[in-house]
Parts: C-alpha cells; structure tokens; sequence
C-alpha cells in the first residue's frame, strides 16, 4: 500500500496545553504558514483527536493531531513553453535572470506569455505554491534577478525574510542629472491620487519605503548609480527617483521630458530618444537558504541595451573632457 505522504500526524507536547490551537499549529507545523493553517483548520484538513477544531480552542496536551496537507492548485495560469534564463535551482529555490519585456504575473493586457505561465510548464508541482513561488516580482520592462519558491516551505522562508527585510536587493540605474552623491529616500509610496495606474509618494495613506543610493559613475548629464532596497513597494526605486528629480532614463511613466547633454553628438542623441525603457537592472540577490540557513548570493551581468547606453554616456564624457 502506498505511503501517505500528504498526512502528518503530530502529538500535542504538555507544555503547550493552555494555548489557542492556531498558535499550537504554529509552533508544531513551523514550515507552513498561520494563514494556511487557519486555511486547512477552517477546511477540515486538520483534525484533533479525530474531530474538526477551531483556531480559538485551547490545547489541553496529548490531542492527536492529523494534517493532510493538500494545498491544491493555488493558480489559474496556463502553462506555456517559455524560455526562462534559470541561473540557479535546487529542490527549494530558482533563481531566475528576467529580460526586458516579460511580464511577472498574468493581469490584464497580458494574460499570458508571462513568467508564472512559463514556471507552471517547466516546474509542474508550482501549481501547489501560492502564486507559483514568485515572492517577489519585476516591472515588465525591469531586468534581473528574481527568486522563485519551490515548495511550501521555501515559500513561507522566503516571505518571512522579505517581511523583516533580511533580502538584499540591488539594483542598477542610469538617472538623469548630476548627481553629487549618494543617500537614502524615506518616503511612502502608494496609489497616485488622481491616476491610478500610476505610483506616487503618497503622505496620508502611503505604506511605507526607503530606497538607499550610491553614485557608481558621473557622466556630464547623467549619473549611473546603485539601489538598495529596504522595503518593496510597487515602482518604488522609480517613484523615488523621480521623486527627488533624479528620473531613469526611458523611464515612461515617471521619466519626464526627455534631456539632452549640451551639446550631445548624434549618436548619443539617438540612443537616449530610442532607450524606451526604464534603464533598470536587478543587478544582486542575498537571502538565506530556506533549509540550510546559508547565506547565498547571485549576480546578473547588465543586459545589452544598459551597456551600449553606458558606452555612448562615456564616450559624450570623454569627447567634451
């Protein structure tokens, strides 16, 4: 007879006798989440001592506890045969190298052809991990580094260290303008007022953001710079940019008008009028290993289009040294 391998069965230890079910399930179920545990308590998934429990209940200590983990098809997504620049997978993570142009998620306008219907082909057990495994996601037209989950307990490790902010996330950038220096934008981001489509630093309602810069190289109009993250707000390093009148370069939404270096030779000028897009690149990933605890780390070399666009920055410098 084949194993169960979706049913756990655990012993409630005495010293939990007095505490409320869920948090009972917490502590004894440590790889899945309280969300989907109060999930599966609700759905008759976990049984106590054979019968339904709610999640204010008190353990009294030695209920026999059975969990059948079947988290069933979190995704609506089609699997599609898309080609996915994987740079690192295990049984826990996949680290992936997104282009420009791809979509994380299915929304409208882009239904498929994304990132999470390529994931569903050439990992089919995704289908169990909510969205897919992706914790994280890029613009469409941002490039880089993206961390998918591949199982339950990848996905709630990965979650927890996005939400204490243990992930280190940099990114590239080329701005517009000189700037003289780095430093850091604390300033929440939230629905802009008047267009939703849009992002804005938004003072009554705004989640919070910080988004820390560093100067990489100086060009005479432009500045190429690092972004860290401490928090992940939607367009954030975009918003925040702009917001302190450093915009990306091709950045459509929030970039403005577009700027020329005085005096800006041909080739420079066709580059800047066609870079139709946000000259930003998910350069570094750091997190721990959800099973292990190992620090790893990855890189993406910058695509293309943001080299080519450096060269020509470097050569208007050195033309009007």
């Amino acid at each position: 007879m084949k194993e169960d391998d979706s049913l756990q069965v655990i012993t409630v230890p005495a010293e939990l006798a007095g505490q409320r079910m869920d948090q009972v399930l917490a502590r004894l179920y440590p790889d899945y989440s309280r969300a989907r545990l109060q999930k599966w308590l609700k759905d008759g998934q976990i049984l106590v001592n054979g019968a339904l429990c709610r999640a204010k209940d008190k353990a009294a200590g030695g209920e026999h506890i059975e969990l059948r983990a079947e988290p069933g098809e979190e995704v609506v997504a089609a699997p599609q045969n898309l080609a996915l620049q994987v740079i690192f997978e295990d049984a826990y993570l996949i680290v992936l190298n997104k282009p420009a142009g791809l979509v994380v998620h299915p929304a409208a306008g882009n239904w498929d052809g994304t990132v999470q219907n390529g994931l569903l082909y050439s990992y089919p057990e995704l289908v169990e991990v909510p969205r897919a495994g992706i914790v994280h996601r890029l613009d469409k037209e941002t490039t880089g580094l993206m961390v998918v989950a591949r199982n339950l307990k990848a996905h709630k490790s990965l979650v927890e260290q996005l939400q204490v902010k243990s992930v280190e996330r940099e990114y590239h950038a080329v701005v517009v303008g000189n700037m003289v220096a780095g430093g850091m934008v604390d300033a929440p981001v939230g629905r802009h007022p008047k267009d939703r489509k849009r992002m804005a630093v938004v003072h009554q309602g705004g989640k919070e953001a910080r988004t820390h810069y560093r100067v990489l190289e100086k060009f005479r109009a432009h500045t190429y710079i690092k972004c860290m993250l401490e928090t992940g707000r939607t367009h954030q390093i975009r918003v925040h940019m702009a917001h302190i009148r450093y915009p990306l370069v091709g950045d459509p939404v929030y970039g403005g008008r577009l700027r020329m270096p005085p005096g800006a030779g041909e080739a420079l000028s066709q580059e800047l009028r066609s870079f139709n897009r946000q000259a930003l690149h998910a350069w570094r990933l750091c997190l721990r290993h959800p099973a292990t605890g190992e620090a790893m780390e990855w890189t993406a070399d910058l695509p293309a289009d943001m080299v080519q666009l450096l060269e020509m920055l470097r050569a208007d410098s050195r033309a009007h040294a």
